[in-house]
C-alpha cells in the first residue's frame, strides 16, 4: 500500500448491529464514501472484515476508526479492531455530536457518515484509544453490578421507611417481613460481588499496584478508587489531574464575555455524577479526619466561602493527588502530618 493513501471509518454502534462509512483519501483527493451494514455479531464481524479487504483498508497506522462509546455494545468491534491492528478512537458522544454543528435528520447510516467525516477533519487531534483490557472489563462489570444492587437494596429500605409513616403496625410488619428475603439476598449478593472484586484484584499486579497507591491518598477508600481505576482505563492515556477533576465534575470553569458577563467559576453540570457523588463522600470523611483538610475547611468557610464551595475543592485535591500517585508510581506522603510532628517535638 501507498503511504500517501489513507482510510478514514465511521462505525454507529448499536446492540443488533452497526453502520459502517468509509473515506478514503489518495494523493490528498478525497473519494466518495463508501457505506454498509452489519450485525454486531462475530459473524457480521467477519464479514465486516471482508469489507475492508474489498476496499483495501490497511490495518495499520494509515487507517483511523472512530465510533462513539456505546457503554457495552461496541466491546465486539473494540476487541476485533485489537486483534486486527485497526487504530481506533472511542469517543464522547457529546464531544462528537456538538462538534458536527447544526445537524438536521438522522439515522445509523447518516451517523456513521458523519463519524467518518469527524475522524478525517480531527484526525490529527484524535488519541487513539487503549487496547481493550478484559481484566479491566470485568472489574468494570462488577463494579456496576454492586452499585445496581446497593441501588435496589437501598430502594427497598427507603420505600419501607417512608411506609412505616403511615401503615399500622401489622401491616408494616407483613411488609417488613415479605421484604426481608430480597433485602437479604441482595447483601448477600453485593459481599459476593465485593468478594470477587478483591480477588480480581489481587490476581492482577498493575490493578493492585493502582489500587494501593490510591488507597494511600487521605480520603480514597476501597470503592472511590476501584471506581477511578474503572473509569479511567486504570489511569491510561496518561490522564492529567485537571482532564479527570473536569470529567468528575469538580473543576470549576469561568464564565466571562467582555464587559456585560462577569460570573463567578463554577464547575459543569456535565459530569460522571456517580464518581462526583463517591469523591463527595470521600471529601465528607477526610475533612472529619484529617487534620490537614478540617483546617483547611474551616479556615475557608471562615473566610466567607461557602461551605458546598469548599467540599468541592477538597473533592478537586482528592482528584489531583490521586492523579499524582500513580504518575509518580510512590505512595501519598503527608507532609502536613510531618511538619506537626516535628512542631510538637520541638515543643
Amino acid at each position: 500500500m501507498q503511504n500517501n493513501t489513507k482510510y478514514f471509518i465511521g462505525i454507529d454502534v448499536s446492540k443488533p448491529f452497526f453502520d459502517a462509512a468509509l473515506m478514503t483519501i489518495v494523493n490528498h483527493q478525497k473519494q466518495a464514501i463508501e457505506s454498509s451494514h452489519f450485525d454486531n455479531t462475530e459473524l457480521g464481524l467477519k464479514t465486516f472484515e471482508k469489507w475492508l479487504k474489498k476496499h483495501k483498508v490497511s490495518f495499520d497506522e494509515n487507517t483511523v476508526l472512530v465510533i462513539e462509546n456505546t457503554g457495552i455494545y461496541h466491546r465486539l468491534l473494540w476487541a476485533f479492531c485489537n486483534k486486527i491492528g485497526l487504530q481506533i478512537h472511542i469517543g464522547n458522544a457529546a464531544h462528537i455530536k456538538w462538534s458536527f454543528g447544526i445537524a438536521r435528520g438522522k439515522n445509523d447510516k447518516i451517523d456513521a457518515i458523519r463519524l467518518c467525516k469527524y475522524a478525517c477533519k480531527e484526525s490529527d487531534e484524535l488519541k487513539m484509544s487503549q487496547a481493550l483490557n478484559p481484566k479491566l472489563m470485568e472489574l468494570k462489570d462488577l463494579q456496576t453490578s454492586r452499585t445496581r444492587l446497593l441501588s435496589q437494596k437501598n430502594a427497598n429500605e427507603t420505600y419501607l421507611k417512608e411506609l412505616k409513616e403511615v401503615n399500622d403496625k401489622t401491616t408494616q410488619k407483613a411488609l417488613e417481613q415479605v421484604y426481608k428475603t430480597a433485602i437479604e439476598g441482595l447483601k448477600k449478593s453485593i459481599s459476593a460481588i465485593e468478594k470477587l472484586i478483591k480477588d480480581l484484584i489481587k490476581a492482577d499486579n498493575t490493578l493492585q499496584k493502582s489500587y494501593d497507591l490510591l488507597l494511600s491518598v487521605p480520603g480514597i477508600g476501597n470503592i472511590t478508587a476501584i471506581y477511578l481505576i474503572v473509569c479511567t482505563n486504570n489511569f491510561a492515556g496518561n490522564i492529567s489531574g485537571k482532564q479527570l477533576a473536569s470529567y468528575a465534575g469538580v473543576a470549576p470553569f469561568g464564565n466571562s464575555s467582555g464587559t456585560s458577563i462577569k460570573k463567578s467559576e463554577k464547575v459543569h453540570k456535565m459530569a460522571n455524577k456517580e464518581l462526583k457523588k463517591i469523591l463527595h463522600m470521600g471529601a465528607m470523611s477526610v475533612i472529619h479526619c484529617n487534620s490537614e483538610m478540617k483546617q483547611y475547611y474551616e479556615r475557608k468557610t471562615a473566610e466567607g466561602k461557602h461551605a458546598l464551595s469548599v467540599i468541592n475543592a477538597v473533592k478537586n485535591k482528592l482528584v489531583l493527588r490521586a492523579v499524582a500517585v500513580i504518575k509518580s508510581q510512590a505512595p501519598y506522603v503527608d507532609n502536613f502530618v510531618k511538619s506537626e510532628q516535628i512542631i510538637e517535638n520541638a515543643a
